[in-house]
């Protein structure tokens, strides 16, 4: 069996962590794993206690939070495994979740990476992910598919190509690396996953959901499902995602789609919310995605 390592990261999550520890000792079977938890800059180091509780499982500590990326790929370059599975530690295991995902790369030569069939955790009959649209490049949108409907199976044999992974689940080949590079730290927090996709497939790999693997997430832990930092990273972040990735064309009816539709419709929605730190950090979000999307620099 190939060897595969688990990827996670730490930050300030330190029961959170231990609890997704104890999942995949519980349900995860594979034999032939190593488990790298990165501690992503957390104000109390945890690694030392965690070494002495977890002497099987290797702890990378940074000094500073280097973002998801960052984290990921500080942990990317020592891991030892021929598949690696990034994977959110506000996660749970199903039983077989492992060996699912590395059958798809093992019988599917083309395919460089995979994510499995998301519920949530704390409603543990609906789905979060079941693959991905094709981004629209002109609004800078797509959808998830199956997002918030009862899984009823419907979803179970759609085993195959997806437009993009989910970033808290996704298994990879580590040759991919080498011809896609790996995720771009100057994202830092939210849309780094899908840039990386649209790198995969200029690479020449496909990109897979396999419904038959099962994951649960405890969504938004880390950053609350509307916070002001979630809110500039992802208003920030849609902007670069379109500027490296779209056509010319698309990137120009982008900017007015975005510049004379989506802002002044955000704008005045925070401000009949009196969310003013939405507000705000949209307009920051905004002002910095613009300013460096006629440039180079991303």
């Amino acid at each position: 069996m190939k060897k595969i390592s688990i990827i996670s990261i730490n930050f300030n999550q330190p029961a959170l962590t231990e609890d997704f520890l104890s999942s995949v000792a519980t349900v995860c079977t594979y034999p032939n794993l190593e488990i790298i938890i990165v501690d992503n800059g957390s104000s109390t180091d945890p690694c030392p206690a965690w070494r002495e509780k977890y002497p099987r499982i290797r702890f990378i500590r940074s000094e500073k939070n280097l973002g998801f990326a960052g984290g990921n790929n500080l942990a990317i370059r020592e891991a030892k495994g021929e598949y690696l599975f990034l994977v959110n530690n506000d996660t749970e295991f199903s039983r077989g979740l492992i060996e699912k995902l590395a059958d798809v790369l093992n019988q599917n030569p083309e395919v460089g990476i995979v994510s499995p069939k998301i519920r949530y955790f704390d409603k543990p009959d609906t789905i979060q992910y079941a693959g991905y649209t094709a981004m629209n490049y002109n609004t800078g949108r797509n959808k998830c598919i199956g997002q918030f409907e009862k899984d009823r199976g419907q979803y179970d044999h759609s085993k195959g190509p997806t437009a993009y992974i989910h970033g808290a689940a996704m298994m990879f080949r580590r040759e991919l690396t080498e011809k896609a590079g790996l995720m771009n730290e100057s994202f830092f927090l939210y849309y780094e996953e899908m840039d990386w996709c649209e790198r995969i497939k200029r690479s020449g790999y496909q990109i897979w959901i396999e419904p038959q693997a099962l994951i649960y997430h405890k969504e938004s832990i880390s950053v609350g499902h509307k916070s002001a930092l979630k809110e500039y990273y992802m208003t920030r972040n849609r902007i670069l995602f379109i500027r490296r990735n779209a056509p010319a064309l698309s990137r120009i009816i982008f900017f007015f789609h975005f510049v004379f539709l989506v802002s002044p419709r955000n704008i005045l929605s925070y401000i009949f919310q009196g969310r003013m730190d939405l507000l705000k950090a949209f307009r920051r979000g905004a002002a910095d995605g613009i300013e460096a999307f006629g440039t180079t620099e991303y």
